[in-house]
């Protein structure tokens, strides 16, 4: 967070006008607009899926880009969780939060520390969902206890994220944290820029998206580049070779060899910063798993603490990863710079008519984003599960976007399946090279193994 006292000012005053105008506050459970009720059944609705799903829609409704969706969705659940478990007492508390007062419920302290945190990130007081939370209890010292403290849990956790390294936007801010690349592996922007259609695309750009975001102090690693990738192929290389010739014929707009299966996935797992964004994709079949799994509430809110850390620091990995190694997109390499590689395969040819399946992202490709948050949301819920042989399906959060998706449900019979499939997605949608996905694959799983194992543990 990098926001200075009057802007904070400023900022709060005009989101407290905006929140009084119809169409500005989120929906509960039951409604069309909420991402819980395709999935959830409703004897399992509790206050932690009730509040990942308020910011989830606010992920949505702001157009909040993936690696900044990531960074919102933690302080507010971890907030939550440590309001809870200091009443509760259960797990040990990496932040010196200390006791929270005797009888103060838990679940009211969730909710206002939840929300106190989501406000900071979004910008955004969610009066109405505030009010409306606490409206559900009844009035007494357990409630006004929990009111107190809740509040207290999450100012504390707004005061250690303050100067974090993040900045909520695209400013100078965030340039100059990283050297570039001087050789023909160079990411530039490309354009014209291209979608499936129906479907969004993205306009033209300058510059990459949120250069710096690696450097964000994470939650549960040491550092950004703790889980660093190794570097990227030599572009002369037979390996190089290969993927450059895989993504052109399989990633391509008009591609002779993806089948109807692989143009679905390439559509389903797309998520791109109209809807719910790859980590919040994660945390939703999360839920979605975990809700039958008889979790008690502090256990399925430490459960979606995790997760929230683990995909901020997902996030982190990899655009660590990506402007350390400012690696060069399969569109423009196959476009403009293939020439410039010197690699002796004929393969590696220019072909500027060659069009991509899905939009590329404006930022480098090495690593995969997606592929790191399905790695490590799919690992930290295998771990939490005690199992990765969990049957599922699950239709596209917002088929909106994607007006071939409407209908459509797909079917996986254990979780791995569902991380692999999001990294493979974009290879059938031409955005990535396969070392992309297979080092981002790896990267995500250390990074919630070292998650799991190290935060939020039970007390002796």
């Amino acid at each position: 967070m990098q926001i200075n006292r009057r802007q904070l000012v400023g900022t709060t005053m005009a989101m407290t006008a905006l929140s009084t105008l119809p169409g500005c506050s989120t929906t509960s459970y039951g409604s069309k607009s909420s991402y819980l009720t395709p999935i959830l059944k409703p004897q399992n609705q509790n206050t932690v899926y009730h509040w990942v799903d308020i910011v989830m829609q606010q992920v949505r409704d702001q157009r909040v880009p993936p690696p900044r969706a990531a960074y919102n969705f933690a302080a507010p659940m971890v907030a939550g969780f440590l309001a809870a478990n200091a009443i509760i007492g259960r797990y040990s508390d990496p932040y010196d939060i200390g006791a929270g007062p005797q009888g103060a419920d838990p679940e009211v302290a969730y909710g206002v520390a939840f929300a106190t945190a989501a406000s900071e990130n979004f910008q955004q007081p969610f009066l109405f969902e505030r009010n409306g939370f606490k409206n559900r209890f009844a009035d007494g010292e357990a409630k006004s206890l929990g009111i107190k403290w809740g509040r207290e849990v999450g100012l504390k956790i707004v005061k250690m994220r303050t100067n974090d390294g993040a900045e909520p936007s695209k400013a100078n801010f965030y340039l100059g944290r990283y050297p570039r690349r001087e050789n023909a592996l160079k990411w530039t922007p490309t354009g014209p820029f291209y979608g499936a259609k129906p479907g969004p695309a993205f306009g033209s750009f300058a510059r990459g998206l949120f250069p710096g975001h690696g450097k964000i102090k994470p939650w549960t690693m040491q550092s950004g580049s703790q889980f660093r990738s190794d570097p990227f192929h030599d572009p002369a290389s037979p390996e190089f070779a290969e993927e450059f010739d895989m993504i052109r014929k399989l990633g391509s707009k008009d591609s002779a060899i993806r089948t109807p299966d692989q143009s679905e996935i390439a559509l389903f797992w797309e998520d791109g910063p109209w809807g719910i964004t790859p980590p919040g994709h994660f945390i939703l079949i999360a839920m979605q798993v975990l809700q039958d799994r008889g979790l008690d509430f502090l256990d399925t809110a430490r459960a979606l603490a995790l997760l929230g850390a683990t995909q901020c620091d997902a996030s982190i990995n990899a655009w660590d990863n990506k402007y350390h190694y400012d690696v060069i997109r399969p569109e423009t390499a196959i476009r403009h710079r293939a020439t410039a590689f010197n690699n002796a395969d004929p393969r590696v040819a220019r072909d500027t008519s060659w069009q991509s399946y899905i939009p590329t992202p404006e930022f480098p490709a090495y690593t995969s984003g997606h592929s790191t948050f399905g790695a490590a949301g799919i690992e930290l819920l295998t771990l939490l599960m005690g199992t990765n042989q969990v049957s599922f399906s699950h239709e596209s959060p917002d088929q909106v976007l994607w007006p071939v998706l409407k209908g459509k449900r797909r079917y996986w019979t254990n979780l791995e399946q569902t991380a692999d499939e999001n990294g493979m997605s974009r290879l059938y949608g031409g955005v990535h090279w396969k070392i992309d996905h297979d080092a981002a694959m790896k990267a995500g799983r250390s990074i919630a193994r070292n998650a799991y194992q190290n935060m939020f543990p039970k007390k002796a």
